[in-house]
Order: C-alpha cells, then sequence, then structure tokens
C-alpha cells in the first residue's frame, strides 16, 4: 500500500468545536459551465471529478467527519437516456479510478438510493467499496445515488409500520417516535445535517435529505460546481463558524 499523500495532512490548529459533524452538498452547475464554454454536458460532468476530488480531500484536512455528495437524484432518471448513460459510466469509472487513493487516506465509503434501479455493474463495484473501506476511519464519505428526500420519508415510514405492525409504537411519545422513524432513513443512526452547501446559484434544497437538514445551515454559492475547490469549501466552513446555532431557542443577541 502507497503512503498517504502529503495533500490529505491535517490542517493545524483546527478548532473542531467551529466544525459541521455532516456537510452535505448539492453539486450543481456542470451543465452551465460546459455550456458556456461551448462544450458538451458530459465535459462538465467529468470535469466536476476535479471538484469532487477537491472537497473530499478538504474535509479529510479540517477534520470534518462525515461528507454527503449528491450524485445523481431520483429525478435524474427523467434526464435524457444518453446523458443519463454517460452519468453512470462516469460514476463507475470514478469508483475504480479514485477507490485505491480513497481507501489509503482513510476515507469509508459507503451509498445512499433506490439501489433497484441501478445495474448490475453499479451494484457490485458500490458493494466492493463498501467492503474494502468498512474499517476506515478518518472521513466517512456518503454517496447518495438515485435517492431522493421523499422517498427516503416514505420508504422509512414503511419500514417503520412493518416492523411495529404486530407491536404499535405509542405515537403520542413524540421523542420515542422520531428516534424510531430516524433509524428507518437511509442514513439511520447519523448525525444530522449541519452545513447544507448548494453550489451553482440556485436556492433551493431539491428534494436532498430533507428529514436530515431539518436545522441545516444553508450555504448557496454561484460558484459552479465545476470552479469548487479547497478554498470554496474553507470559505463555507468560516461562514458556518460564524453562524449562531439556535435550534429554536432565544439567541444571545435576543437576550440583551
Amino acid at each position: 500500500m502507497r503512503a498517504r499523500s502529503n495533500e490529505y495532512e491535517p490542517v493545524p490548529d483546527v478548532d473542531r468545536g467551529c466544525l459541521p459533524r455532516h456537510v452535505a452538498i448539492v453539486m450543481d452547475g456542470n451543465g452551465r459551465w460546459a455550456r458556456s464554454r461551448h462544450l458538451p454536458r458530459s465535459v462538465g460532468h467529468q470535469r466536476g471529478r476535479r471538484a469532487v476530488r477537491a472537497t473530499i480531500r478538504a474535509a479529510i484536512r479540517r477534520g470534518v467527519p462525515l461528507l454527503t455528495l449528491f450524485a445523481f437524484s431520483s429525478e435524474n432518471w427523467k434526464r435524457p437516456i444518453e446523458e443519463v448513460d454517460a452519468l453512470m459510466k462516469l460514476f463507475i469509472n470514478a469508483l475504480e479510478k479514485e477507490l485505491d487513493e480513497l481507501d489509503e487516506n482513510g476515507v469509508r465509503l459507503i451509498f445512499i438510493g433506490e439501489r433497484d434501479r441501478l445495474g448490475s455493474r453499479v451494484r457490485d463495484l458500490m458493494d466492493a467499496a463498501v467492503a474494502r473501506t468498512a474499517d476506515n476511519d478518518r472521513l466517512v464519505l456518503q454517496i447518495a445515488v438515485s435517492y431522493g428526500g421523499q422517498w427516503d420519508i416514505l420508504q422509512a415510514a414503511r419500514r417503520l409500520a412493518e416492523r411495529h405492525a404486530e407491536a404499535p409504537l405509542a405515537l403520542d411519545d413524540f421523542e420515542t417516535l422520531r428516534s424510531a422513524f430516524e433509524a428507518e432513513l437511509s442514513t439511520g443512526d447519523q448525525a444530522p445535517v449541519d452545513l447544507f452547501i448548494r453550489t451553482g446559484g440556485e436556492r433551493r434544497l431539491s428534494n436532498f435529505l430533507l428529514w436530515q437538514a431539518a436545522y441545516a445551515e444553508l450555504y448557496f454559492t454561484d460558484v459552479l460546481w465545476p470552479l469548487f475547490d479547497e478554498a470554496e469549501f474553507e470559505q463555507a466552513l468560516a461562514w458556518f463558524a460564524s453562524r449562531e446555532r439556535r435550534f429554536g431557542r432565544i439567541g444571545e443577541v435576543d437576550e440583551i
């Protein structure tokens, strides 16, 4: 096994208390980046891989525990078949080419989404990546593929109903019910999303981690995804550190 790359060395003197436990990113703008350069959309998606690598590297260096990337949504199946095929080929290629480096640098890979809609080769590669990186603990990299937040909530409700069909939960015990429901989501017992980043200038959630992002800080940037780099990620983290997270409570300014 090769030694870990110096590019992944931790940033010194990081205040861990100011870091989000879970960062989720909608990687938007590949197509517009390509169109502005009179290039095919597929070139934009390929260029976006650089931003993925830079963001993963930045998350490791800063000590972010969990990073979730929205690679392919449930709604993306509605795109032209040529683009869907190109995206799936790119996903396969990225898994095959990037896995060694991710594994060597302590990244644990997991996947969430509607796996039945994916081809057998994609599923096999995902399973192999999960098994190979299962013991890594430097960063959990969660890839959402064929994922939709509404689908996630509905399948969790169905699982919960099936699990408690013979012994129903007490519906008036909110905390118990919420904990039981969250355990059935794709994300299980993970920390909720603290920082939700969307590139490309749009200001919407696009059906991504709807339940998990209930109290996330929403960071929108006009930077197109292929141009998102480590400096942009650092800027998002700095913005997050400046936020006063109240979770419905009264803030310090309000108490003065």
